[in-house]
């Protein structure tokens, strides 16, 4: 069998961020390049600032060196007022461009300003040996060169490259001319000796080199500034999204929960997503709680469609849910006016409480006003849509018991006897009236409404007779000005747009002002960018914060500009090297150069001379084809449209550059090698001068004048170039810890200076000076610790940028983790309470007034309620652990026909099956289509399920298979509660349930908080089914018993019963034996699954909060 040749892909998509090009291009397309331009300017400036420290330093130290070691002190005096002037006036040049104003009229000064403070530098130095060549014959080196071109290309205001790269190559070329004109004694001559044994092309090419490493710090610079640039506009821009995405999803929840119930459920799903994603799963362990707060001093209102009933027979399902819109639309609106908290609506019932969220002592007036404001609005509905309607209402003030009970559906609810009373008030009421009680009448201002005497049938209310209460009837309010209430209605329709609207639906003007706030924030963030470690308020103590939060990225960072936090930092050395590549074609082509000068230094011929510096370039060579070899192929290859399969040696190569790139000892193994190898070629040459032997030429020298033909030393000034060559090499590295930079550049620099001041003082003492009269190794000696000074500062500014660009990434994935943490619980929250399309369509595609509705053609519904209840405290909380045992039931009943629990009423559990969106014959046009593989998706199922549309009809068989499991559920719980004497008289266990089927419509209708709910002739047949029921038997309809005997379930005729609104009809008992098993007869039809699934899985929803809305629909919570 043939082998089979293995491939690999190329992955170059992290690399790719990190090429200057793509980041230049990206600010290009996010239109970011006026704002860099301007946080550039910032940046140099800061540059130009330390610039102006090191040269003060850099030329007090060089006068205080002259002053100190030269005795004939009135010979050096030109070059101390020479450096000391030249200084001065290019601190004041410069100075200029801290000038804002005039610099942003004139920015060409920053660059002209450049030039200048160059050519300023270059005209003294040679100046000063043009002068003591001519004035005391004194041949002098220069001094600067290295300085000056480091100085263009690290801290003068040039922002674009190319000006830098013209006005370096312009100052060598000054340098070279000088040496052609006043060393070589002319161009003849300087050509002959060009490529000879310490000729002028040993120069020229360290020239090359401090250009090639000045360039590449400007191309890190720009890349390392770009991408911190980029990454603080992508922290901005997520913040904002973030808090924008959290607060529209808080809203959504607050007009839902109150944040009193909402955020302790939040903080309890939050600990269950961490403990998830941290491995830890202990759902069944964890105790249940009961969601409830006790509210004194409310009041509460109960309003009740007169003829709904009718309204249910003679209009379309459609036509009633959008008249329930209209009209609960306007409630919703005015009980926002009177500060009453809708609770919530079942059918034709609205009820609703003031003084709920606040306190108000102006409740009890709020809530008749809001009574009496709603019958005025329903007198028009009925106008508008000519329909026979009126509102009945009741208003009862006292306490209640207000929350949320079980696990799955959550919906806030109120309870207790002063509810029952609101209620009963409603129901005895008079219709176009507000009926009160007498506890409403001693909060209210009489003087404000028109109070009549409640009617005569209030008095023989069993639970108004029972509890004494007296009542009244209240038919307007003197106060209300219809025109101010007009208004201010049409205000609050105005801004019920834009609380919890889609952003595709906002209009221009406001996209247009969303983008100029965040334009504006960004603008301001970008101003606080810091530029520079220094702060002198921080040294001096003026800047203090008061906790680690407040403390900015900047201000973490210790003097060796380390994180304070020990976990911070090992996370910033362990970062993946992506400009690696870069370090690495420096690094050959700086060792190149020095090897050449190094073998054009001297012709002393030793073996290790060649071949130490052959094995270093073949070695140097090695590392530079493993780091761009990646990048050759992604250039040849990465951008067709067919990947490329790589063979064998390729999938090599890049494992090795990935294992490189990712690991932080060996780059700093190949980084210590590369450094060490070439500063021990280096040595190896210096080593190989006999010194005795110069020593002795050089005295013949001078007593026999002549000179020597061949050079049996090394030439002390290229030796000191090619260190400070090496310095640079030092700090070029990238991603390498700037304290192991530093070590090795000060141990190359004392190892120097071993070999200047000791091993060979007299080569270096014979060698040229800078200056008349100081010693040769002085000046050797300062140019080394002024090249190290300066390539220090500049290392620190680079690893400065780096690590606080490092801490915002680290601060953009902690607030995109706590913002997931955050939206991921809200989400879960708000698909534990809508079905989980809806708060999608919710969030996303609709604004707070619209209407949101769905057609099914077969629907079973169920009430199933528990019969002789008390809403007092210790029976909300055992109805609380009967609810969620019924909720978790659901989890069994997930897939397939969904089992959907609609709503708790009281002590009524209100559940349907069907309610799945690919059964759904339409929707509303509010609704935003899916995505081409949704909608696929959708209609592949809807094809598969409905070929037979009798198929649908098994949703019956499983409503009522969860209505048996409820029965037994119920039974088990209540064994259990006769075994605890304080829950032993609570319940005794029975439950009445009913179900009908049909078509229904189901939606979202209202204006302030989203509730999901169904209409149509199943849902009212199958509540009273479950009101004229027998307790312990499932009551159905005569076309819901027919599906059901089809399935094999036995049912027994009761009779007819009288239904409102319907009359008599036939009805039938689901039979049931002792066992709470079906009572089974033939079945002409089986269902398509029997064996419901009851495998739960809660680690998936938990674990992955980008399909926490997909996984939702599938998985119910029980530990919430």
């Amino acid at each position: 069998m043939p082998s089979v040749q293995r491939v690999c892909q190329l992955d170059y998509a992290r690399e790719r961020m990190w090429e200057p090009g793509y980041l230049k291009a990206k600010c290009a397309d996010l239109r970011l390049e006026n704002e860099f331009r301007l946080y550039r300017i910032r940046l140099w400036k800061s540059y130009l600032l330390t610039f102006f420290v090191l040269h003060i330093f850099v030329t007090s130290l060089h006068c205080a060196l002259l002053l100190a070691t030269i005795e004939r002190r009135s010979i050096i005096y030109f070059d101390v007022a020479l450096s000391m002037g030249c200084a001065l006036v290019l601190i004041l040049v410069l100075s200029v461009n801290f000038c804002d104003e005039f610099i942003a009229k004139h920015t060409w000064y920053m660059y002209a300003s450049s030039i200048f403070a160059s050519l300023t530098l270059v005209f003294a130095d040679l100046t000063e040996s043009i002068y003591h060549t001519y004035a005391h014959n004194w041949l002098l080196g220069t001094f600067y060169d290295t300085y000056i071109i480091y100085m263009i290309y690290m801290f003068l205001p040039i922002h674009f490259i190319e000006g830098a790269v013209l006005l370096a190559l312009l100052v060598s070329g000054i340098y070279i001319l000088y040496f052609v004109i006043f060393i070589a004694r002319g161009f003849v001559e300087f050509m002959a000796a060009l490529f000879s044994v310490g000729g002028m092309s040993v120069d020229i090419v360290h020239y090359l080199c401090l250009n090639l490493v000045g360039i590449f710090y400007r191309v890190i610079n720009d890349t390392v500034v770009r991408s911190s640039f980029l990454d603080r506009h992508q922290y901005i821009k997520e913040k904002i999204w973030l808090r924008n995405a959290r607060l529209q999803e808080k809203q959504l929840l607050d007009s839902i929960l109150p944040p009193q119930i909402s955020l302790p459920l939040q903080k309890n799903i939050q600990g269950k997503i961490v403990m998830a994603r941290q491995g830890i799963h202990s759902w069944t362990a964890m105790e249940r709680t009961m969601a409830i707060q006790i509210h004194p001093d409310v009041s509460i209102l109960y309003a009740d469609v007169v003829n709904y009933t009718q309204l249910t027979t003679t209009l379309t399902v459609e036509k009633l849910v959008k008249v329930l819109h209209d009209l609960y639309g306007r409630f919703d609106m005015a009980a926002s006016r009177f500060k009453v908290q809708r609770i919530k609506f079942l059918g034709d019932c609205y009820y609703c409480v003031a003084g709920l969220s606040e306190p108000d002592p102006d409740h009890a007036d709020n809530c008749v006003s809001l009574g009496l404001f709603m019958i005025t609005h329903i007198m028009e509905v009925r106008s508008m849509h000519s329909l026979d309607i009126n509102m009945r209402i009741g208003v009862h003030s006292g306490n209640l018991f207000a929350g949320v009970i079980g696990e799955a559906k959550l919906q806030f609810d109120i309870w207790g006897l002063d509810v029952t009373i609101a209620n009963a008030l409603e129901a005895t009421g008079v219709p176009g009236a507000v009926h009160i009680s007498s506890a409403t009448l001693n909060h209210l201002n009489v003087d404000r409404f028109a109070i009549e005497n409640g009617p005569e049938k209030a008095r023989d209310h069993p639970i108004l007779k029972k509890y004494r209460i007296g009542t009244y009837t209240v038919r307007e309010d003197f106060q209300v000005d219809d025109e101010d209430s007009d208004e201010f209605l049409g205000e609050l329709h105005a801004l019920s747009l834009c609380d919890v609207g889609a952003q595709p639906r906002l209009s221009e003007p406001a996209n247009q002002n969303i983008r100029e706030v965040f334009q504006e924030e960004l603008r301001e963030e970008f101003r606080k960018m810091p530029v520079s470690a220094f702060n002198p308020k921080r040294i001096f103590g003026i800047c203090r914060f008061k906790t680690e939060k407040e403390v900015p990225a900047h201000q973490q960072l210790n003097i060796c500009l380390t994180f304070n936090d020990p976990a911070l930092e090992r996370a910033y050395l362990k970062q993946t090297d992506y400009m690696f590549k870069y370090s690495i074609i420096l690094s050959w082509c700086v060792g190149c150069s020095l090897v050449y000068i190094e073998l054009m230094d001297t012709q002393v011929v030793c073996p290790s001379c060649f071949i130490l510096p052959a094995l270093v370039a073949i070695l140097q060579g090695i590392l530079t084809f493993i780091a761009w070899y990646k990048k050759y192929c992604w250039t040849r290859y990465g951008q067709h449209s067919v990947p490329h399969h790589y063979n064998r040696f390729s999938c090599f190569i890049f494992k090795v550059h990935d294992k490189i790139i990712n690991s932080l000892p060996i780059r700093i193994c190949i980084y210590l090698f590369l450094v060490i190898s070439s500063f021990f070629v280096m040595c190896v040459i210096v080593m190989s001068c006999k010194r005795e032997d110069f020593e002795m030429a050089y005295i013949e020298e001078r007593l026999f004048h002549y000179e020597q033909e061949a050079k049996i030393c090394f030439h002390p000034w290229v030796t000191t170039n090619m260190l400070s060559l090496m310095i640079c090499l030092t700090f070029t590295f990238t991603r390498i810890p700037i304290m192991v930079k530093t070590a090795v550049a000060i141990l190359e620099t004392l190892g120097y200076m071993l070999l200047v001041f000791f091993q060979f003082d007299f080569v270096f003492h014979h060698s040229v000076t800078t200056n008349p009269s100081l010693k040769s190794e002085y000046a050797h000696a300062l140019l080394i610790c002024i090249t190290f000074l300066t390539m220090y500062v500049k290392e620190r500014q680079i690893e400065f940028t780096n690590k606080v660009n490092f801490n915002w990434r680290v601060d953009l994935r902690r607030e995109e983790n706590e913002a997931s943490l955050t939206n991921h619980s809200i989400i879960i929250i708000l698909n534990n309470i809508l079905p989980s399309h809806i708060v999608d369509v919710y969030l996303n595609s609709l604004a707070k007034h619209e209407l949101y509705y769905e057609n099914y053609k077969m629907v079973s519904v169920m009430f199933a309620m528990l019969i002789n209840f008390e809403m007092d405290l210790r029976s909300l909380r055992v109805l609380n652990e009967i609810i969620a045992e019924f909720d978790t039931l659901l989890l069994f009943y997930k897939e397939y026909y969904t089992v959907e629990k609609i709503k708790i009423v009281g002590c009524t559990y209100m559940a349907a099956c069907g309610l799945d969106l690919n059964f759904a014959g339409s929707c509303s046009t509010n609704r935003k289509s899916g995505t081409p593989s949704e909608n696929i998706e959708r209609s592949s199922r809807r094809l598969l399920f409905l070929d037979d549309e009798k198929e649908l009809e098994e949703v019956v068989f499983v409503m009522t298979s969860y209505a048996l499991d409820m029965m037994r559920t119920l039974a088990k719980s209540n064994e259990v509660y006769q075994n605890i004497a304080g829950d032993r008289n609570i319940t005794d266990g029975t439950i009445a349930i009913g179900i009908s089927s049909g078509e229904v419509m189901a939606g979202i209708v209202g204006a302030s908080q989203p509730h999901y709910d169904i209409w149509g002739n199943p849902v009212n047949m199958a509540s009273r089914m479950e009101s004229t029921g027998l307790p312990g038997h499932i009551q159905v309809t005569e076309e819901s018993s027919k599906i059901l005997q089809d399935f094999g379930i036995s049912c027994s005729y009761r009779g007819l019963t009288f239904v409102k609104g319907r009359g008599q009809i036939p009805t039938y008992l689901v039979d049931i034996d002792e066992n709470l098993n079906f009572i089974s007869k033939v079945a002409s039809r089986l269902p398509s699954h029997q064996e419901r699934s009851t495998v739960i899985s809660m680690q998936s929803t938990y674990s992955h909060p980008d399909n926490s809305i997909g996984s939702m629909s599938r998985h119910t919570f029980q530990s919430i």
